[in-house]
């Protein structure tokens, strides 16, 4: 057994028992975060603003402090971008994640020395809870890569500015250090195609044994690879044992992923963002991911259906069901207070807290009622498409509005690594599927309003083409699966099948 490996048992061994023991005290963990966060935030200028001094618990709290996005948290960040101290946490923030949003442009999340430890120890803790369960340590003695953005950080304010997978790269642990690819320089490149190209050059003749990034990246990086090798991923690195991928939905991009490596192994999934590490996938034999319960982040939950009400249901983790949709709030020692990321989640398990990734509130179709979400349409796609020995490389859902009754329509532009044999077959399946699981759509076909979905095909690398056209080819952008305009199927035009 080599070295690294070696010291590493111990370690996940170590890790993996304080993750089952917090599985147990999820709650109450969740009440002692909240008190902290409570007792630190009064002494804030938001903590002042919002009378924290007179809370004393979680429902005072939620008729003082109203759920915000990013915009209306955004004054209170530019007092931060000013350089004023102390005003959604203690100090100022050690980094600024500097993403993109869909309605507020580039958005400026803060990292606190307090939340720091959340985005690096939660992917560390991935990969010995794998470790533990599984016994392979082996991976820890070749190298690694992560698919990421640039780790160079400008300032703002004196606080230095980037990329999440950026900032994180600059707290990787010595010891892994020497283990870790591309090099600094490549990961610098910002044009993610000549970047890619590097990236091959660096690995192509190194014992890769993880692979880490967001499912589309990491599928270009493997077509280059095979490209340029003429072999499959999994006999080109005969070590390679561990996918780690986030950011998407997994399951369309799946069955491609293991075509190009060529055998199995082992994929472990996470849930991280700049606002926070929120889950993992602690085990390969439970369905979900691990809720962090227990890593600076307070959480609530609200019913999906209530996200827009003036006054919706704030559920605290001991409130929440299995199998119904949330949009998760969250509250952190990083000072973000009451925010409504956008995300969607659906328990699997409540003992110990699990949970999958459902979607994004602003993606979805309602031009007629149905709220058709992320998680539907995947489902519908997928179920099809295994049937029928179809694989999907990428994908987005429109609508088509028309005034006259009947003549409206779901869009589905689809790009194809191989065609249905017989495209309205293939129509039908999906449209059955999505008519199963979303009652509401189904009810609109019934009765006339809508008619049965229609599938444009997108030329190859239609996408890539279309998001390298826009600036956000690579690191951690994604295409949205859901629109409830027609701005992305409109610009896709020039990619679309004649």
């Amino acid at each position: 057994m080599k070295f690294k490996s070696f010291l590493a048992k111990p370690f996940a061994s170590y890790v993996y028992k304080q993750v089952k023991r917090s599985m147990q005290t999820a709650v109450n963990d969740q009440d002692a975060i909240f008190r902290e966060l409570l007792k630190v935030g009064a002494a804030t200028q938001f903590g002042k603003d919002h009378h924290f001094g007179e809370i004393s618990g979680p429902e005072e709290f939620r008729q003082a402090v109203p759920v915000r996005d990013y915009e209306l948290l955004k004054p209170y960040i530019e007092l931060v971008k000013e350089g004023k101290h102390n005003v959604l946490w203690k100090g100022k923030p050690i980094y600024f994640a500097k993403t993109s949003g869909t309605t507020s442009g580039v958005k400026y999340i803060p990292i606190s020395k307090e939340s720091i430890p959340n985005h690096i120890n939660s992917a560390r803790n991935a990969l010995l809870c794998y470790m533990a369960e599984s016994g392979n340590a082996a991976f820890a003695n070749g190298n690694m890569i992560f698919l990421s953005g640039s780790p160079e950080l400008e300032r703002i304010a004196g606080i230095p500015t980037g990329r999440l997978s950026g900032i994180v790269n600059h707290h990787v642990p010595s010891y892994l250090r020497k283990n870790q690819l591309p090099s600094y320089e490549t990961n610098c490149i910002e044009d993610w195609e000549t970047k890619l190209d590097k990236i091959v050059d660096e690995t192509i003749n190194r014992n890769m044994t993880l692979i880490s990034g967001i499912p589309p990246w990491v599928q270009m990086y493997f077509d280059r690879l095979m490209e340029r090798s003429g072999k499959k991923v999994g006999e080109l690195f005969p070590d390679f044992s561990i996918l780690v991928h986030g950011g998407v939905n997994f399951e369309p991009y799946k069955a491609k992923l293991f075509e190009s490596i060529g055998r199995p192994l082992a994929a472990i999934e996470t849930f991280p963002a700049s606002e926070g590490f929120f889950a993992f996938q602690d085990s390969q034999h439970a369905e979900g991911l691990l809720l962090n319960t227990n890593s600076g982040i307070w959480f609530e939950f609200i019913p999906v259906g209530e996200v827009f009400s003036e006054n919706p249901t704030r559920l605290g983790l001991r409130d929440v069901k299995i199998g119904e949709n949330y949009a998760m709030i969250i509250t952190s020692n990083a000072g973000l207070w009451s925010y409504n990321l956008g995300d969607t989640i659906r328990f699997v398990s409540t003992d110990p807290y699990r949970i999958v990734v459902s979607g994004r509130i602003k993606h979805f179709i309602s031009a007629f009622g149905e709220h058709v979400i992320g998680e539907e349409v995947e489902y519908s796609l997928m179920k099809a498409a295994t049937e029928t020995g179809v694989h999907i490389t990428e994908f987005t859902v429109a609508p088509v509005i028309s005034q006259d009754r009947g003549k409206s329509y779901h869009e589905w532009l689809i790009e194809f690594e191989n065609l249905p044999e017989d495209m309205n077959a293939f129509s039908i399946k999906v449209n059955e599927n999505l008519r199963k699981k979303n009652i509401y759509y189904d009810d609109l076909i019934r009765g006339n309003i809508l008619l049965p979905l229609k599938i444009t095909s997108v030329r190859k690398n239609g996408f890539i083409d279309y998001m390298k056209s826009i600036g956000k080819l690579g690191g951690q952008n994604k295409v949205p699966r859901l629109s409830n305009d027609r701005k992305l199927a409109e610009a896709l035009g020039p990619w679309l099948e004649n």
